[in-house]
C-alpha cells in the first residue's frame, strides 16, 4: 500500500528518509553530500512523484521505492 508522504508528520517523514538514505547508501558520485542534502534530494523526488513510500503489510515494514518499479 502506498502511503502519501504528505500525510506523514514532518518529523516522521524526515526520520523515514534519513533511515532510507543511511540504509541504502545512495550513490551520489564524486560528491560528499551532507545528511541534509541527501534528505532534501529524496524529498524532492517524493514531491516529483518519482519515488513513493510503500507499506508492506506482510512484514509490517515501510520502504521508499522507485514508482516505476511498481506495477500500478
Amino acid at each position: 500500500m502506498i502511503i502519501p508522504h504528505q500525510s506523514l508528520a514532518i518529523d516522521t517523514l524526515r526520520n523515514l528518509i534519513e533511515e532510507f538514505v543511511t540504509r541504502n547508501g545512495t550513490d551520489y558520485g564524486d560528491y560528499d553530500l551532507s545528511m541534509d542534502d541527501k534528505v532534501q534530494s529524496v524529498q524532492q523526488r517524493l514531491n516529483a512523484g518519482e519515488i513513493v513510500i510503500l507499506f508492506i503489510e506482510s512484514t509490517q515494514s515501510v520502504n521508499i521505492v522507485e514508482k516505476q518499479a511498481l506495477r500500478l
